[in-house]
């Protein structure tokens, strides 16, 4: 038998009573035909009974003894044989039921794992983002970086050529101010986004490593089923 026909219900309820039918013909025949044997010994004892000698008598009965103990030997055997074919079924049928569970598991196993791949796949797109991001951040602070230095550069030389004028100077202060303040706040900006990218990569990790847990349970339950699937096949060859 393949390993497909076992994991097949109907197929083996099929075999199992193919083997019932083969078994109850198989006895039937038995019967029929010590019944026959003893049936023709019966008239050859009536035929030979008024010529026969008493030791001839003697041989017919001896026989016809032997006979009888037969046939009750092959009706033993037969009953032991339908007493085994109920336990076979039997241990077939609780081997089903183990096989049965086992892939229930193996399938419920198999949806967690997608379910966290699928959290996983989640996480690693936003860290992609937030590192776009970030990135972009990173790019706006050192155009921030060479526009200040750019503006303390052009306040140096305004502070060299007007000494007198004050109010530029204000006004070029109170806008280096805003700058730096803007520059200030996109730091910490910056550094937000980088604690949530570390918690963010710390939970892909742990998704990770439970992976990694389920498909070593995965993979034990399919070396499990395997091993349950051997036994089946080993049971309904003996």
């Amino acid at each position: 038998l393949s390993v497909t026909s076992v994991e097949d219900p109907v197929l083996m309820s099929k075999i199992r009573q193919n083997l019932r039918e083969k078994h109850a013909r198989h006895i039937a025949d038995l019967r029929a035909y010590y019944d026959s044997e003893i049936q023709s010994l019966k008239q050859q004892l009536e035929a030979s009974h008024k010529t026969a000698s008493s030791e001839d008598l003697k041989k017919i009965n001896q026989t016809l003894a032997d006979s009888d103990f037969c046939n009750l030997s092959v009706l033993n055997r037969c009953d032991q044989l339908d007493a085994a074919l109920n336990e076979a079924s039997a241990r077939i049928k609780a081997l089903e039921n183990k096989n049965n569970m086992l892939e229930k598991q193996v399938a419920d196993w198999r949806e967690q794992f997608y379910a966290v791949s699928n959290t996983s796949k989640v996480l690693q797109e936003r860290i992609e983002e937030m590192r776009s991001s970030n990135k972009d951040k990173d790019n706006t602070i050192s155009r921030l970086k060479s526009r200040l230095k750019d503006l303390e550069e052009a306040f140096e030389k305004a502070y060299k050529l007007s000494d007198n004028k004050n109010t530029r100077l204000k006004e070029e202060n109170k806008m280096f101010q805003n700058l730096l303040g803007e520059y200030e706040s996109l730091g910490k900006e910056h550094e937000r986004v980088k604690d949530t990218l570390n918690t963010t990569e710390n939970k892909l990790l742990d998704a990770n490593t439970e992976i990694s847990d389920l498909k070593r349970t995965v993979s034990k339950l399919e070396v499990q089923l395997k091993q349950v699937e051997h036994e089946n096949m080993l049971k309904l060859r003996h």
